[in-house]
């Protein structure tokens, strides 16, 4: 799919008019493939074991993985036209718990966060979470900016603490 039909799938996926797709996972396909589109390796969809020494354990389901400009991301896409409360920070924080330090997570939003989630997740750390809006990945996709705005919210983590840095700032 490229950036065109990405675009038209985008603004069917807003309107409710996909057909086909189990709940969340268009959502969760449109974001993997506009990094894919802009260079980005993905890693789709997948389930991983919590513990590999218990066979048949605990096992963990992540949304995708981008590696892109040596940030390394484990993706959550929430499809859902209302803010998002804790529940998904608190998840991916154990999931990033689980990791190399340098991991960052993304969580994509249609609907944004509730103001609980935006306090929460500035007091993550040693956790990286960038929260992206659904405002924000209609900009990114529009402009072809997914990788400029992972960057923009990185440097701003990084620089100023802050996981919730609206893109749409820098171009108003």
């Amino acid at each position: 799919m490229n950036w065109a039909r990405l675009r038209a799938f985008h603004e069917r996926l807003v309107e409710g008019r996909l057909e086909g797709w189990e709940p969340g996972k268009a959502f969760e396909y449109l974001v993997l493939r506009a990094f894919d589109l802009e260079g980005a390796t993905v890693k789709w969809p997948y389930i991983t074991a919590v513990s590999l020494s218990e066979s048949g354990g605990e096992t963990e389901q992540i949304d995708g993985a981008i590696y892109v400009d040596g940030l390394a991301c484990i993706v959550e896409a929430k499809d859902t036209a209302d803010t998002v409360d804790i529940a998904p920070i608190a998840k991916m924080r154990n999931q990033l718990l689980r990791r190399p330090s340098s991991a960052v997570g993304l969580i994509f939003s249609r609907g944004g966060f509730s103001r609980p989630v935006t306090t929460l997740v500035k007091f993550v750390a040693p956790q990286t979470i960038l929260l992206w809006t659904g405002d924000e990945v209609a900009h990114a996709l529009k402009h072809r900016t997914f990788r400029e705005g992972l960057n923009t919210k990185y440097r701003r983590s990084v620089e100023q603490g802050l996981g919730l840095h609206d893109v749409l700032e820098d171009n108003t």
